[in-house]
Parts: C-alpha cells; sequence; structure tokens
C-alpha cells in the first residue's frame, strides 16, 4: 500500500512514524523544509531565548532505521484524485492512500497592507525574521534622534490573544524588564510600550474563564497593555489603526490573529469550510473520496462534541494520525486476506480526547486548564507542567536536553545568549592577494 503524507507537521510526522517499518507499507513524507519544526515554541526562538536548531529536527534523522519511509523536499502544487497521483514542483507521485497533512498559515482576511507589513510566525524562519526585526529597530533606536521616531521604534503592537500571542507579549515584557536595559543602556526603556489587541472580551478565549481572567492578570502584572474587544483595522508600516479610531505609533506589528488552512489545487472548493479547512467523514477522508484523507489543522470534521470542527492544536493532529493509522492497517491486513481492498466500513471513527490545555506567560506564570476531571491550575505549579510537558514533547534527546540547559541558564542568569543579527555586508574592497 503506497501511502503519501503531505506535511512533516505533528500529524504527518506522527503518521508516518506509526507506519514505519510496518510490512505491506511503501511511505513517502512530503515537506517543503527537510525539518520537523515544534511550533509551540516559536516565540521563543523569535524573542532569543532558544536557538532555531533546538526546536528543529531533521526528516532523515527520524527515519535513519526505516526500510520504508522516504522523504521528498517538494511543495505539493496539485491533487488530481481521478488519475490517484499529485504533482509538487519536482515530479508527480502515484498514490494508493493520499494523506493532506498541510497543516495552516497566517490568515490576514484579505487586509493586504497588514499582510505586507506586519510580522507573522509560523515558521521557524519567520520567527527568525521577528527577532532580527526587534534587534534592529534598538539599534537604529540608539542614533535617532526625534523623539518620535524613537518612540515609534520602542512601540511593539501583538495583534491576538490567543496562546501565540499571549505567550509572545510575555516574552517581550520580560525582555524590556530584564535584558534589554543590560543591552543598550543608552535607551529609556520605561518609554518601551508592548501592546496586545484583542478582538473579543477576553485573552485565551478558548480556555476557561480563571483561566482568560489570569492571563490578563499575569499579562498587565508585566508591563503589557491589553485592549480587548479591539481589532487592527489598518497598518502602513508607521502607525496601527484601530476599530475605536485609536492609534498606535509602532514599528513592529506581529500578526497572532487567526490562520487558515493550506488547501492544495485540485480540491473541490465545495468541501472547503470556515477558516478554509477541508471537510471530512469520521475517519478523517476527504468527503467525496475514497483514499484521500485530511487530518490536523487542515482538516474540518463535525462530531457530536466538537459540531463546529475540532480546535485546531497538536493533539488533535496527533490523535487522527494514530487512528489513520490503524485503519490503514486494518485495509492492509483485510486486503491480504481476501485478495481485495479492504472493506471500507469496517474501520474506526476518531473521536477526539481533550486532555488540557495551556498557555505560560513569563516566568513562574503559566495557566492550566484539565478538563477531566475539571481542574485549573495557575502560576509556578502551572508553569513547571507546561515546561515538563514541553520538553516531553520536543523531538530528539539532544534537543530537549539544550531545551532544558538554556531555560535553566535563562532562569538562573535572567538571560539569553542569543541575540545575534546575522546579515551579510557588501564588499567594497578586492581581497589582498
Amino acid at each position: 500500500m503506497k501511502v503519501v503524507i503531505v506535511g512533516a507537521g505533528f500529524g504527518g510526522l506522527r503518521l508516518a512514524r506509526k507506519l514505519n517499518n510496518k510490512p505491506g507499507f511503501e511511505i513517502i513524507l512530503i515537506d517543503r523544509f527537510n525539518y520537523h519544526q515544534f511550533q509551540p515554541l516559536f516565540y521563543q526562538v523569535a524573542t532569543a531565548g532558544l536557538d532555531a536548531s533546538n526546536i528543529s529536527f531533521p526528516l532523515r534523522k527520524v527515519f535513519h532505521k526505516s526500510k520504508n519511509v522516504r522523504i521528498r523536499l517538494a511543495e505539493l502544487k496539485r491533487v488530481i484524485p481521478g488519475d490517484n497521483k499529485i504533482i509538487t514542483d519536482a515530479e508527480e507521485i502515484s498514490y494508493d492512500a493520499l494523506v493532506l497533512a498541510t497543516g495552516a498559515d497566517t490568515n490576514f482576511f484579505g487586509n493586504y497592507n497588514i499582510e505586507a507589513n506586519t510580522f507573522p510566525m509560523k515558521s521557524t524562519v519567520e520567527a527568525l525574521k521577528l527577532r532580527y526585526r526587534l534587534l534592529q529597530n534598538f539599534e537604529k533606536a540608539l542614533t535617532v534622534a526625534n523623539e518620535n521616531e524613537l518612540q515609534r521604534l520602542m512601540n511593539i503592537v501583538v495583534v491576538g490573544g490567543g496562546p501565540t500571542g499571549v505567550e509572545l507579549a510575555g516574552a517581550l515584557a520580560e525582555m524590556k524588564k530584564y535584558v534589554l536595559p543590560k543591552d543598550y543602556p543608552e535607551l529609556d526603556f520605561s518609554k518601551m510600550n508592548i501592546y496586545l489587541l484583542e478582538g473579543t472580551a477576553k485573552t485565551l478565549a478558548a480556555m476557561s474563564e480563571k483561566s482568560s481572567v489570569q492571563s490578563k492578570k499575569y499579562l498587565e502584572r508585566l508591563g503589557v497593555t491589553v485592549f480587548i474587544n479591539t481589532m487592527l483595522k489598518e497598518y502602513d508600516g508607521q502607525n496601527v489603526i484601530m476599530n475605536d479610531g485609536n492609534r498606535i505609533s509602532a514599528a513592529t506589528v506581529i500578526w497572532a490573529a487567526g490562520i487558515k488552512g493550506n488547501i492544495p489545487a485540485g480540491i473541490d472548493k465545495s468541501l472547503i469550510a470556515r477558516g478554509n479547512r477541508v471537510k471530512t467523514d469520521r475517519r478523517c477522508r476527504v468527503i467525496g473520496y475514497n483514499n484521500v484523507y485530511a487530518i490536523g489543522d487542515l482538516a474540518y470534521m463535525e462530531t457530536p462534541k466538537y459540531p463546529n470542527g475540532h480546535p485546531q492544536v497538536a493533539p488533535v493532529a496527533m490523535q487522527q494520525a494514530d487512528l489513520l493509522a490503524g485503519n490503514f492497517k486494518l485495509i492492509e491486513r483485510r486486503s491480504l486476506s481476501a485478495g481485495q481492498a479492504g472493506n471500507p466500513d469496517k474501520q474506526y471513527e476518531f473521536e477526539y480526547r481533550d486532555k488540557g490545555s495551556m498557555a505560560t506567560v513569563g516566568r513562574n506564570l503559566a495557566v492550566v486548564d484539565v478538563p477531566n476531571p475539571k481542574l485549573h491550575f495557575g502560576g509556578f505549579f502551572a508553569w513547571m507542567i507546561w515546561m515538563g510537558l514541553h520538553l516531553m514533547l520536543i523531538l530528539g534527546v539532544k534537543n530537549r536536553f539544550f531545551v532544558f540547559c538554556n531555560w535553566l541558564y535563562n532562569y538562573i542568569t535572567y538571560d539569553q545568549n542569543l541575540r545575534l543579527i546575522f546579515k551579510e555586508f557588501n564588499k567594497t574592497t578586492p581581497k589582498s592577494t
């Protein structure tokens, strides 16, 4: 059974590992990058808390001992379900089963000015770009004489009060308090402002009321100005215009306000649901197709418990990958015993097991919600739970070790050593002979 998996995020990589070295399967794993990215810690890369290599793991290393998984570094261009093949920017690949695990990208809701002038954070590369911009702004601020321009360079606006926005705003506030005054003693960081804009009535809206209230309190304790029921209307690279007409002069605006599924060409447009997601049945099959599947952030599956689709979080993707691996094994086993394709009616159906949600705001500050039994934790204990779980989920013993060492060093010294700006200089003089 030739299974082509597009996307090596939490869902795609999990499925490939579940089918690794299983007899009867040939796996092709396709991704634009040759590494797996641990998205929950992008914000720490952006704020110089972790090196990019600490949260990235080479895909080929994962499958060093694999006999049936092959990697292709390519970008999916089109799906041709009628011919059971896909077209990438490098080749055409046929399949017996296609799994779309392409995840989600930043949703700018059609506002091209915001897309052109703000910083998203959906990849390691984007996190590094944001880090460089932050550091370059402070370098530039040292030589600016105009007070208004200086204030613009020192203002940072984070749009979106979900986990990414909350965690990033908290990390920036800690940089402002502990790190930046030592790096740039010439600047007055009491004038630096960090704003968080949230369009709903509370931060961490998807979590419990206690977590929402607590996260806002933690942010304000760290010095973040939180605006709720406030949306970014326009940003031209100079001024933020909010829906209530107020303005903020800011050189850096970080967009963490929405995501949309990465739907490849060739999928019937009638199957696209809210959030640019693909409709699937309870077995993760794309509606109307017998051998095309979607999992993770891309998949829109309605169930009695989740009539509006599942949350776009890593546990959903990994649990869907587990279900799909089990169903593929059933199909393969039945096809061997019957001498024909397995019976698609005898497969497992997906039911998400929510084990809880969490977010960290800063040093010793985090919130954790556990649904069953219904529990809530905040503060230092929640922060320890957050750290422990994320260390377990990071791929590779070496990466876990370095992340833990970085966290320990940062906790003891209140500092990081990763504030480096890499750029290429123009060579104006010839090399000496």
